[in-house]
């Protein structure tokens, strides 16, 4: 059987001289793009757009040389298998794949076409490689430390925080709670504090949670990494600042909307970084040969006016930390 070609991007890659495209031709390249967000979400459009204009940069000119197929599965587990299906039909040059919900399906669907995943949290746990060094032996690395979820800064954050609520949706976040779960209920009993795994599957069940948690004294909401969240984080934060919940995430985006704090990666970063990878695969070096990347840019950003509405006085020396406070 073929080995299957993975990349991953976890962070950066370098640039190539514009001049090389011209070896290339005005062959038309298709480069397929699976993602678990909605299509209507700013934040997913931003990422794209980052890929789009990147590659751009590089030569790769939508309509002349390069043609995108997008598929957005809006966190639905059957769609994303039936667009991973479809797009593997259509016989890209490259495909990336967006979370790991996505490079699965992926996964099952092809061995011979290369594909640069992103945002995947245990490449290694979810069986896509082997080593970090040589794709071939199949590539990863986690995208994103969350750890610190569980650390002196959410008592610092949150005092009377005496229990940890992780919120996922096990349908879409498998390997997520996987990779995450234990360290997290470790961490958090070496403070004193209790974890929780409050499992939702569908939208409806994310009110019902949360209010059920809101009646218990102490509870701190920790969005884990799951596509469902993000579909749905609307919801999340609004029901979370109705009950008074710390609401804490690893997504930036989610504080800008109302969330208390987050700590990640910047996502824009990561599809910007992605394309020098396409960009490589597309001039024809091989997948095998390109290793895992680790992020490079994280962010810490609190959101000041839901700290007050919760009741919180956020300490001096963690706003002088923050990358960004808002205010």
């Amino acid at each position: 059987m073929k080995r299957r070609k993975f990349i991953t991007l976890l962070g950066g890659a370098a640039a190539w001289p514009l001049a090389a495209r011209a070896q290339q031709g005005e062959r038309v390249r298709r480069v397929g793009v699976l993602s678990n967000f909605a299509e209507s979400d700013l934040e997913a459009q931003s990422m794209v757009e980052a890929l789009h204009q990147t590659l751009q940069e590089l030569g790769w000119v939508e309509g002349r040389n390069l043609r995108f197929d997008h598929r957005w599965a809006a966190g639905n587990s059957t769609r994303i298998r039936a667009f991973a299906k479809a797009l593997v039909a259509l016989q890209p040059d490259v495909i990336v794949g967006h979370v790991t919900p996505a490079v699965a399906a992926l996964q099952k669907e092809t061995s011979t076409i290369p594909i640069v995943f992103i945002q995947v949290s245990d490449p290694i746990g979810a069986g896509f490689i082997a080593n970090l060094a040589h794709p071939g032996g199949l590539p990863g690395s986690p995208l994103t430390n969350l750890r610190w979820w569980a650390n002196g800064w959410t008592k610092e954050m949150a005092p009377r925080v005496s229990r940890l609520a992780f919120l996922f949706n096990p349908q879409t976040a498998p390997f997520v709670i996987r990779y995450y779960q234990g360290p997290l209920e470790s961490s958090a009993r070496s403070l004193g504090m209790q974890p929780s795994a409050n499992p939702v599957h569908n939208a409806s069940e994310i009110e019902s949670v949360i209010t059920a948690l809101a009646r218990e004294p102490g509870v701190g909401l920790i969005v884990m990494p799951d596509s469902f969240n993000i579909v749905h984080r609307e919801r999340i934060i609004v029901l979370a600042a109705q009950n008074k919940l710390p609401a804490i995430s690893p997504y930036q985006f989610m504080v800008v909307e109302g969330g208390l704090m987050s700590y990640g990666v910047d996502l824009v970063d990561l599809f910007r970084r992605a394309a020098a990878y396409v960009d490589r695969i597309l001039k024809g070096e091989k997948p095998a040969d390109l290793p895992v990347q680790a992020p490079t840019k994280f962010a810490l950003v609190i959101n000041l006016k839901t700290a007050k509405a919760l009741g919180l006085e956020v300490p001096l020396h963690l706003q002088q930390l923050a990358d960004e406070v808002i205010e």
